[in-house]
């Protein structure tokens, strides 16, 4: 069974790596139906839509022009992770999302950090780097 470090992972808008990344978490979920009728001894349920969201935790870097600062709120964006890196063979999960909030934080004796939001539009595909 293979186990990954978090630090192998990374994050990217399309083909452009996010910079400073400090941790991400993707979640993906499904709606169920009920399909229980008069007589059955137990709820039943049908599987029913998919979605997904997801977070990124970076050091905040203007600079960072393609990952960064690509993830304006509002935008439609190509968003992969990485887990396990991202070098031919490793698995990877990418999908069409909209970027919902940015918070940037800030304290005297700390980093300059920004945590950005998406919800997934349409599903979440998993692939292999080539």
């Amino acid at each position: 069974m293979a186990t990954h470090k978090g630090s192998e992972g990374s994050v990217a808008v399309g083909s452009g790596a996010i910079a400073e990344v400090r941790s991400f978490s993707i979640t993906e979920s499904a709606d169920t139906i009920e399909d229980t009728t008069m007589g059955d001894a137990a709820r039943t349920y049908k599987p029913s839509l998919t979605s997904f969201s997801g977070s990124v935790e970076v050091f905040w870097d203007e600079t960072d022009t393609n990952g960064q600062v690509a993830l304006t709120v509002g935008s439609e964006i190509t968003f992969n992770v990485y887990p396990e890196g991202s070098t031919t063979g490793d698995s990877y999960l990418t999908g069409s999302a909209i970027v919902t909030s940015k918070t940037i934080n800030s304290s005297a004796d700390g980093m300059v950090e920004a945590s950005i939001s998406l919800q997934g539009n349409g599903a979440l595909t998993t692939g292999l780097v080539s």
